[in-house]
Order: C-alpha cells, then sequence, then structure tokens
C-alpha cells in the first residue's frame, strides 16, 4: 500500500515514527493510502533546518521573492488537472469543485506577487531638527499553519503564500485526511525557485500540533478547523508568547424577505446549502424566510431543486452536483444530527440518510436533506453538521430573522436576500458577523479583501490574507535616526573620492 511521508528540505522523506493515518477514497470507503504522522523529535529537526533556510530567504529582496510566487503560479495552472484530481480522489469533492479549490488559493498567490508594494514602510522626513523617522516590515522567522481536510489546496496556500512572500521560512501540517496535495505544492514551490527547507510540509496528529504550539522557534501559527480546536490553539499559542490567528466553526444563516425573488434564492441555497456536501465553513445551513408565505414558498421551491441533484463519484465529472463525505466517521455523525432533528421534532422534508448509489454502497455519501420548522433548541441548529444539510427556521419579522443570525454563537458568514436597499443596508450594519452577502449566498471575499470571522468562529486581531496577511506575519521596527552635521568642506570630505 502507498506510504505518505513528509516534505523536509526539498525533498520527499520517510516518516520515522512508525505510526500511521488511513487515507481513503470516500466514494468507495477502501483505504487508498497511509499517512506517516511525525513525532515530536522530527518535528523540531524540521524547525531547526527551517530557521537555518530561513535567514538567507529572509535577507533576500522582496522582488526577488515575489518571482518565486509569479513562477509559483504559472507551474500551478500548469498542473490544474494534476492537483484537482488527487485532491478529489482523497477528498471526495468532485473534480470542478477541487480545481475551484486550488483556484481560490492561486488567487492568494497572485496578491502574494505584491509584497514589494505590500512590505514598504513610512517615512517621515524632518521629524525633528535634523530626525528622520521610518519604519520597516521585517519577517517574523519561522510560522506554521495548521491546515483542514475540507480545503486542502485553498488554505495551505492561503497560510503558506504571505508567510513565504514575507520573507519566513514555514511549517505546514496539513490535515491527515488528504495530505497529497499539500505535499504537490511543496514539490512545485521548489521548482519555482524556493530554497530548500524554507517550506517543510509535516504530516501528523495531536502530537504534530501540540509540538508546534511548544516550540520556541515557531513565532506565529495559523489555524482553521472546529472552533474547540482553535480555542485550545489559540489559549495554549497566545501562553507561549506567539502570534496566533484561529478560525472555528460556522452556522451561516441566510434571511429571505418577503420582496425577495424566491427562485433566484431558492437556486442559491442549493448551491450554497449542498455544494461541497456541505464541507465547508462558508456554507449556508440556515434558510431563515421572513413571513408565511415567503416560507411556504420557499419549500416548495427547494424540494424539486434538491430532487434532481446528483450525487456520485468524482470520476463523473460534470455529472455529478456533489460527492461523498470525507469519512465514515463523517457519515455516522451527520446521519446521527438528522436523526436527533426528527427526534426534537422537526419536519423532514427530504431524507437523505438512506442515499445508496449502485457500485459505491460502501461509501461515504448523504443524500441532500432538507428540514423545516427548525427551531433554536434543536442540535441541528446548535451545532455545524457539515454535510448536505440545510434547516429551515419560520420568522414572522426582520428584526426576529436577524436576532437569529446575530445571537448564535458563530458568526462566520451569513447572507440577506431582498430587493429593498434600506433593509440590506441596515443588515450590513447591524449583524455582528465578518463576512455579509447581499443577494449573494457565499460571500467569501476575493484576495486582496480579508476573510474572517466573529465571535466563535475567529480568534486573533488579525484575519487570513489581503493586507491583514502582511501584517500578520510581519514585525513593524519603527526607526529614529539623525546625523549630525559633519564637514561638508575640505579635504575631509572629497565628493570625487566617493564617487
Amino acid at each position: 500500500m502507498k506510504e505518505i511521508g513528509h516534505w523536509i528540505n526539498g525533498k520527499l522523506v520517510a516518516g520515522t515514527s512508525g505510526r500511521f493515518a488511513d487515507v481513503f477514497n470516500p466514494a468507495t470507503g477502501e483505504v487508498q493510502a497511509r499517512v506517516a504522522l511525525a513525532t515530536k523529535a522530527e518535528l523540531d529537526a524540521a524547525v531547526a533546518d527551517a530557521a537555518e533556510a530561513q535567514v538567507k530567504w529572509g535577507a533576500t529582496n522582496p522582488q526577488k521573492r515575489a518571482r518565486v510566487m509569479m513562477e509559483f503560479v504559472r507551474l500551478i495552472n500548469r498542473d490544474m488537472d494534476k492537483l484537482a484530481e488527487a485532491l478529489s480522489s482523497e477528498h471526495g469533492k468532485t473534480f470542478p469543485d477541487a480545481k475551484g479549490d486550488v483556484q481560490r488559493g492561486l488567487e492568494v498567490i497572485e496578491f502574494c506577487t505584491g509584497a514589494p508594494h505590500l512590505l514598504k514602510g513610512e517615512f517621515t522626513d524632518s521629524a525633528g531638527p535634523g530626525i528622520d523617522m521610518y519604519s520597516l516590515r521585517q519577517p517574523l522567522g519561522v510560522a506554521a499553519g495548521i491546515t483542514p481536510f475540507n480545503f486542502p489546496a485553498m488554505i495551505p496556500l492561503w497560510k503558506m503564500g504571505p508567510a513565504l512572500a514575507c520573507g519566513n521560512a514555514f511549517i505546514l501540517k496539513p490535515s491527515e485526511r488528504d495530505p497529497s496535495v499539500p505535499l504537490m505544492l511543496a514539490a512545485l514551490l521548489q521548482e519555482a525557485g524556493l530554497p530548500d527547507g524554507v517550506l517543510q510540509v509535516i504530516n501528523g496528529d495531536k502530537e504534530s500540533v501540540d509540538a508546534i504550539i511548544d516550540n520556541d522557534t515557531i513565532q506565529a501559527i495559523g489555524f482553521v478547523g472546529s472552533t474547540p480546536i482553535a480555542q485550545y490553539i489559540y489559549g495554549r499559542g497566545c501562553a507561549n508568547g506567539k502570534r496566533v490567528q484561529c478560525f472555528g466553526g460556522a452556522k451561516n444563516h441566510m434571511i429571505i424577505m418577503p420582496d425577495a425573488d424566491l427562485d433566484q434564492a431558492a437556486d442559491a441555497l442549493i448551491g450554497a446549502g449542498y455544494g461541497a456536501a456541505g464541507e465547508r465553513c462558508m456554507a449556508i445551513s440556515v434558510a431563515v424566510p421572513v413571513g408565511k408565505a415567503t416560507a411556504d414558498g420557499l419549500i416548495e421551491r427547494l424540494v424539486p431543486r434538491i430532487e434532481k441533484l446528483k450525487v456520485g463519484p468524482w470520476t463523473a465529472g460534470n455529472d455529478v452536483d456533489y460527492g461523498p463525505l470525507v469519512t465514515g466517521a463523517a457519515l455516522e455523525r451527520v446521519k446521527g444530527l438528522i436523526t436527533s432533528g426528527v427526534e426534537q421534532g422537526a419536519t423532514l422534508v427530504c431524507d437523505g440518510r438512506n442515499f445508496k448509489l449502485q457500485g459505491y454502497e460502501t461509501g461515504f455519501f448523504v443524500g441532500p436533506t432538507l428540514f423545516d420548522n427548525v427551531t433554536r433548541d434543536m442540535d441541528i441548529y446548535k451545532q455545524e453538521i457539515f454535510g448536505p444539510v440545510l434547516s429551515t427556521v419560520r420568522t414572522d419579522s426582520y428584526e426576529e430573522a436577524l436576532a437569529y443570525a446575530m445571537d448564535h454563537e458563530y458568526g462566520n458568514g451569513t447572507a440577506i436576500f431582498t430587493r429593498d436597499g434600506d433593509t440590506a443596508r441596515d443588515f450590513a450594519n447591524r449583524v455582528n458577523i465578518g463576512m455579509i452577502g447581499i443577494n449573494v449566498p457565499i460571500p467569501v471575499p476575493l484576495a486582496y479583501h480579508t476573510f474572517g470571522g466573529w465571535k466563535k468562529s475567529g480568534f486573533g486581531d488579525l484575519n487570513q490574507h489581503g493586507p491583514d496577511s502582511f501584517r500578520f506575519y510581519t514585525r513593524t521596527k519603527t526607526v529614529t535616526s539623525r546625523w549630525p552635521s559633519g564637514i561638508k568642506e575640505g579635504s575631509a570630505f572629497n565628493f570625487r573620492a566617493m564617487e
């Protein structure tokens, strides 16, 4: 069976721990590979090598680092299909969705080619008598990223791109569930001209995570995953004196006003609720129609659209709308939450628990599921399901609908569908959530803006990508300079000798 190791000092190496995790084919449920799980000693050795390599990389001028990013962009585009195929085979998402995963990460690398501009400091002439003042943005040294299974290309690129462009070395600990793409990206970066050791990819589990948190050389950590783990890494990392940004769970609401185009809203919910099998932190998992007529009309439109959704393996190409969940454990968890929704009194309109696909009976598939009459006290409302399950919460007014989004503990993204500009403006201004969509169901900002949630969806002062990422991966040094007046004439100051 194929064994997957680590990327250390510019080459693939086998693990030495003797511990492995299974990598599944989600469409069949079969184990297709084993990935090595690093020890603390392996992680610490990789960090030490990265710190040594960073000295020269950090001293490389930003324009040359940007040229590496430019070549990296070219190579990702060249190998787009290979990356997407590897991603689909381990994660299970459809091939077009996998290409989108790579593309959204690529856009951040494109942004990073602007590093020379983004790293410029500030200058004040004559801040005092003969005194100038200026600031420098300098790399931290060694930074680390701990990334999730659901975007095995995009989020590693979001983390490593800005960190490397700023002159840091970077330790990437990707998800052990789909580890191949991060290793492929590391090889492409080496081909693009990144010096050996500047990027290390260490596969592992909690032992590796704890080693990252406790390693004194690592100055900053970026994490994306569940909220309990985000809180754990943030708290322990900050206690160890590190700069930390952690992004956790989500429960994204979409409010549908009575004046909304219900067909447009239903189409948006199908893509936002069921795309990528619901395994994304920006999925819309709660529809909040305002008024009985709006709710009835929305359900009436959703059901036939749901019944037309095609679920299948990524090898079916464009003929499927979404694929399986990533593991059997994820499958059982989603089914369990659907069952809890029924037991707690929600109306199960479409039930995906018994979905079976001929030839793929052992795959991790869940059919599209729709609940109506969901209430605040139900587990399917409180928890992030991370599956193709859409809950409908009925409300009588805009204020009641707004309160649902504002009162939930998560604050990653939200949306409103309306034709009324005043309502939309009020919603955008008042709602306490980090990313807002107005007639846009998945409001993921482009690479030159910043991505981040509020409340228990985000921990730390700075967000991912955009200018915030360059602030996160650098320190500002301010210099106050004065040159006392000297001899400007005579033999002691010979202009010709300076030429």
